[in-house]
């Protein structure tokens, strides 16, 4: 860092907006957030989850990011040689989408820029987001190795793409077929399964008639009238009794006229609605495998928008499939054929893109064959290896696991990473060729080849990002150095899109775990418990607290009410209410530093003081520090930012401060001695929190004496004494903060003016309250208010406040002189007359019987609880009254 240091005072009021940003790039021209591969020792890494080059950040990102940063902080710290790689997705599927609704503003569509030029298009909004979000990161504080920031589609990781796709085609792990995929029409692109999100929907049930001849008919039940165009059979279980002879049978398909075999199939569930289903191979995944079973036809009735195809009788064709859905229903009751129409609750996929309910549809499509990778992911997290925060998540994952399904990677886009697979165009060839490099004849007849139009699903790349990253598939020094990475923090909507699928991948490519930890923070709402999203507009942009309130108010606000797993709820509509603690906290600290600082003085671990207060405070930060580390270690980040809270807050600045003003300012070598203790315990608590807290630590710290030439952000990670802990002095000091608070809430219940001195008079004190106040007594009567503490003689009365305490004492604080006692006991006595009025009516209600036979028992449980309350108050106030001398 920068050798010299800046000036020793800090402003009078704590301003955030001119801090912040030059002392990050500070940080970042010192080079201090950058390690070299051949200086690596001591190892710690992380991938930061790469953000869709969509839009700016949310705070989501605010939260996930500010997560990952404080570990990632604390672990350079301790002398690590820390990685944390920054980068963005390109998100195909979502960027395509925002790109050409920014076309559709023109009018104009992607067909008519063709493909070539679509794809500049697509590049041109990667530059300017892509940029804006590397920002952003930096803006709240990301310590990240910006000369390693990566792109999912930049030449190396591009590179990594197809050596992987070429692997798996060599293992036979990625083939090319036809079968039931989730079909987006508004995206026009295949879907992987955990891309078609399933929720609850209200829908219908339709039962319908199939005639059999003779009069007859069968009657069989769907969500999905508009797909029966497309059966080619029913079928029945074999075993049900009901349907033997029906076997073998044609039936006709209303509206169309097609004879539909009737098959027996193990599938099929006898007691669900009439024990016979239609079959739609084209159109359900079921059906599909019932088809191959049974050498079924299969029939696609929709086209890639969603619309009646061809193969539907002419009525229907051209008609959104949803407009079909009437259109069949309705003719299917002119013609005798629906038996009725019943709600039916049932989920539906929709794209996680774009939310339009997905179809399922038969199509050619490129996959991976999961089975075999899932194995070893499976063992890692059995065997321990693999660890998730929350616990709980490693028993989804492992359920997901045991019954994945294969992964369908292509998709009908232009933006991505095209499929390395080539056709030959000779008809009498047909040669398929998967390379890592273009290819431009063929290689079996010398021929013309085309490329696959597809791209590859966006997670494609993204499962490689641990080790794509660091320069693999080349034998680069960042790969030896830094993978395994150690931990990954995201959110758990992307447990099997991302993380299940990174932890296969460096078990097929690498032969190990690409990380052993797992963290899965929350999901950020606003204060009605809403997910904070553009289209409901309750969205808050971080930049926009870090603005107003600087990053380390947002970074401490975010990981203080983030435990892992837990939703954070923040008032949208009042940015005050949701980070005024954080604002406050930072304040707190500064005006305490600005008093602090004039009176440090240069010291080491052994040179503080030995006054009570300065073993108590070196104690305290001794058990906080414990408490902070192991809090840290097992990713309880929310502890350790409350563990910092409590100690800086209340111990260091509520008492210590107060407690050493008496020696600070009296000048000589008690002065020298407390600034010593002042230095040592702000070093410590600086340190504690600025992985939390970066900025304001920094700025506080560099101003200690001894600090020309270092930063907090290289360390060193205090590494607290045992001999710090002093229970004896604990003991005491908690002793005098009991009694502080004792006449504290004394003077507020007796309504004393905060000027006013009152004389503590004290008796049946234990022995830490004793030694405390023996050595104490000038903090106890400057914190509590007093001119003189008296011991209490037995038998003392008078008007006064009473109170025992909990470590040993009785207090008694008097009052006459103090306050106007005939105008206290005048309000105690209409307070008492008023509770007994309130009892009294509370009773009489209670003991109506028409009242208790009618209202609810929740309200008759509250009343009583009232009388219960009132009698204590009853109670308090005549005891107060009469301490007042009062009848």
């Amino acid at each position: 860092m920068d050798p010299e240091l800046p000036s020793s005072e800090l402003a009078p009021r704590y301003d955030p907006s001119g801090l912040e940003g030059p002392l990050y790039q500070r940080w970042v021209d010192s080079g201090v957030f950058h390690v070299e591969a051949s200086d690596v020792d001591r190892p710690y890494s992380i991938a930061i989850p790469p953000p869709n080059v969509t839009a700016v950040l949310h705070m989501g990102h605010g939260l996930n990011n500010t997560l990952q940063d404080v570990l990632i902080r604390r672990r350079r710290m301790q002398g690590y040689d820390v990685l944390w790689v920054p980068g963005t997705d390109h998100a195909g599927i979502a960027t395509q989408n925002v790109v050409e609704r920014e076309l559709a503003k023109n009018d104009q569509t992607r067909f008519d820029l063709g493909r070539e030029k679509f794809v500049e298009r697509v590049w041109e909004w990667v530059d300017e987001y892509g940029g804006r979000i590397i920002g952003q990161l930096r803006e709240i504080g990301c310590s990240c190795d910006w000369d390693r920031t990566r792109f999912t589609l930049d030449e190396g990781l591009s590179s990594a793409v197809r050596e992987v796709f070429v692997r798996l085609h060599e293992k036979d792990l990625i083939y090319r077929g036809r079968y039931i995929i989730n079909w987006c029409p508004r995206c026009a692109t295949a879907l992987s399964n955990e891309e078609a999100e399933h929720r609850d929907h209200n829908g219908k049930l339709y039962r319908i008639r199939y005639p059999l001849g003779d009069g007859e008919f069968v009657e069989v039940a769907t969500t999905r009238p508009e797909t029966m165009l497309g059966d080619t059979a029913l079928a029945v279980h074999p075993g049900d009794e009901r349907y033997q002879a029906l076997i073998g049978r044609e039936v006709e398909l209303p509206l169309v006229g097609r004879a539909l075999p009737v098959v027996a199939d193990d599938y099929v569930d006898p007691e669900f609605g009439s024990g016979v289903v239609k079959v739609t191979p084209a159109h359900d995944p079921n059906d599909f495998e019932i088809g191959l079973r049974h050498g079924l036809e299969t029939l696609d009735v929709m086209t890639d928008a969603g619309t009646m195809n061809d193969s539907v009788p002419e009525a229907y064709r051209g008609l959104d499939r949803f407009e079909a859905r009437k259109r069949v229903v309705k003719d299917l009751e002119v013609g005798g054929y629906l038996v009725s129409v019943e709600d039916h609750p049932h989920t539906v996929g929709r794209c996680y893109r774009c939310d339009t309910v997905v179809e399922p549809r038969l199509s050619l499509q490129w996959f991976v064959r999961m089975a075999p990778l899932a194995e070893p992911a499976l063992d890692a997290y059995r065997s321990g290896e693999l660890r998730f925060h929350p616990a709980r998540y490693g028993k989804i994952y492992e359920n997901w696991m045991e019954n994945i399904r294969d992964w369908c990677i292509s998709r009908q886009l232009w933006w991505g990473h095209r499929i390395p697979v080539w056709y030959c165009q000779d008809s009498e060839c047909g040669e398929i060729i998967v390379s890592r490099e273009d290819a431009d004849v063929c290689p079996g007849c010398g021929g013309g080849i085309v490329q696959d139009e597809d791209v590859l699903d966006t997670w494609f790349s993204s499962w490689l990002w641990p080790f794509s990253t660091l320069g693999w598939p080349e034998e680069h020094p960042d790969v030896r150095a830094f993978y395994p990475t150690n931990a990954v923090v995201t959110a758990p909507e992307i447990l099997f899109f991302w993380v299940a699928r990174m932890v296969m991948a460096g078990c097929e490519f690498m032969g190990e775990i690409p990380f052993t930890d797992v963290l899965l923070n929350g999901t950020v709402r606003d204060h009605l418990g809403r997910r904070m999203s553009k289209s409901l507009g309750n969205g808050i942009d971080p930049l926009q607290v870090v603005e107003a309130y600087g990053a380390d108010a947002m970074r401490f606000t975010l990981v203080r009410g983030s435990p892992l797993g837990t939703d954070l709820q923040l008032n949208n509509e009042d940015l005050e209410e949701a980070f005024r603690p954080g604002r406050n906290f930072a304040n707190k600290m500064w005006n305490a530093a600005r008093f602090a600082l004039p009176h440090v003085q240069p010291a080491s671990e052994g040179e503080v003081g030995d006054e009570l207060a300065d073993r108590w405070i070196l104690s305290r930060l001794a058990r906080a520090g414990r408490e902070i580390d192991d809090a840290f270690e097992s990713f309880r980040l929310h502890e350790a930012a409350e563990a910092c809270h409590a100690f800086v807050w209340g111990d260091f600045c509520d008492w210590y401060l107060e407690m050493s003003k008496r020696r600070l300012l009296a000048g000589g070598e008690e002065a020298e001695a407390a600034g010593r203790t002042l230095t040592v315990a702000m070093r410590g608590w600086l340190s504690l929190l600025h992985p939390i807290m970066p900025f304001i630590t920094e700025v506080i710290a560099e101003r200690l004496p001894g600090a020309a030439g270092t930063s907090l952000v290289t360390g060193p990670w205090p590494d607290l004494p045992d001999a710090w802990i002093d229970p004896e002095a604990e003991q005491a000091i908690d002793a005098l903060r009991e009694l502080v608070g004792t006449v504290r809430a004394l003077r507020a219940e007796y309504r004393v003016d905060p000027g006013a001195k009152v004389v503590l008079r004290l008796g049946a004190a234990s022995d830490a309250l004793k030694q405390a106040v023996a050595l104490e007594e000038g903090s106890a009567k400057t914190l509590a208010g007093l001119s003189a503490i008296e011991p209490l003689e037995a038998g003392a009365s008078g008007a006064g406040g009473h109170a025992v305490l909990r470590m040993g004492g009785e207090v008694f604080v008097p009052l006459e002189g103090v306050i106007d006692l005939d105008r206290e006991r005048g309000r105690i006595k209409a307070e008492a007359e008023r509770v007994v009025v309130l009892l009294a009516n509370t009773k009489a209600k209670l003991e109506n019987v028409g009242f208790v036979n009618n209202a609810p028992a929740e309200v008759i449980e509250r009343e009583r609880a009232k009388v219960t309350s009132l009698e204590e108050q009853g109670t308090q106030l005549s005891k107060k009254l009469r301490s007042l001398g009062g009848a």
